[in-house]
């Protein structure tokens, strides 16, 4: 004798075994897509992608490594490395706790906060650059008490470019992070602290698990922008080659007297942006 079916499975019409269920495909719109939305699609296309595809056809490949080992061109390319990525650290650790703060904790002004956290996205880095100027220079806001007290001077310097970069990049990785905060379920973190586990030991052991690849997304992202600065950094720290002369200030440099070098560093910045949207793909893309 078998055993009945659970009440609500479904049983084929023949073997009687449990029916799979079928996966709905995406809809899609049959016929062609109407000109008149064609058309300006292929205008934004090639708009878009005309000035890579130019870059890439008149690149100086022949002389390209000796471009790309040349001193000057190396000390920015290492500079901008080491400062993107002591930028990207800064973002972590101060932006992390930030998105958690906007995604669990209800607080008055909390939109305030939200919107003054995204500010720099939407702020021109030349005025991002000059804010930083008149806080943490040497007569700035901050920046006085810092050289008075401490002797530290934080503009023109190679830690001023790690500033800079890092305040118009946190945003990236503050936006990433809460996103995937407010995703996650928050049952688990209240199921630790009902365990006895305390608020920061939940927010470790099983918040940073849970949250690990929109950390991962948000840390991409925000290095390949702080990779990309170029107004806030001219601005608050200079171009002195060797200190705070980064990739994106070399490119600007470099076309006034060597182009084709600046089309070799500009190539690089393109593999980075290209390497980054690569990482990226099974998070924002999807497939057909």
């Amino acid at each position: 004798m078998t055993a009945p079916l659970e009440s609500g499975a479904a049983t084929g019409p023949r073997t009687g075994g449990p029916r799979r269920r079928r996966v709905r495909s995406k809809p899609r719109l049959r016929g062609g897509a109407p000109l008149p939305l064609l058309v300006p699609a292929l205008i934004g296309l090639v708009f878009l992608v005309l000035p890579l595809v130019a870059l890439l056809i008149r690149a100086p490949w022949s002389s390209m490594p000796e471009l790309l080992t040349s001193d000057e061109v190396w000390q920015a390319l290492r500079l901008s490395l080491i400062c993107a990525t002591a930028a990207t650290v800064v973002s972590m650790v101060i932006g992390v706790p930030l998105a958690w703060l906007l995604a669990r904790v209800e607080f008055p002004g909390r939109g305030l906060v939200r919107a003054l956290v995204t500010l720099p996205l939407v702020l021109p880095p030349v005025v991002g650059g000059v804010a930083l100027l008149m806080a943490l220079g040497r007569n700035g806001v901050v920046g006085q008490w810092l050289d008075s007290w401490f002797g530290i001077t934080l503009p023109f310097t190679t830690t001023g470019v790690i500033l800079a970069e890092a305040f118009v990049a946190m945003p990236f990785l503050v936006i990433s992070v809460e996103g995937t905060l407010r995703a996650a379920d928050p049952r688990y973190e209240e199921a630790a602290t009902t365990l006895g586990a305390s608020r920061f030991t939940a927010f470790r052991r099983v918040t940073l698990p849970l949250i690990a690849p929109g950390i991962a997304a948000g840390a991409v992202l925000a290095w390949a922008r702080a990779l990309g600065e170029f107004g806030a950094t001219i601005t608050f720290a200079g171009n002195f080659p060797g200190r705070t002369q980064t990739m994106p200030l070399a490119v600007y440099l470099a076309l006034q007297t060597d182009p084709q070098a600046a089309v070799a560093l500009s190539l690089v910045l393109l593999a980075v942006s290209i390497a980054v949207l690569a990482g990226l793909r099974d998070r924002w893309m999807t497939t057909s």
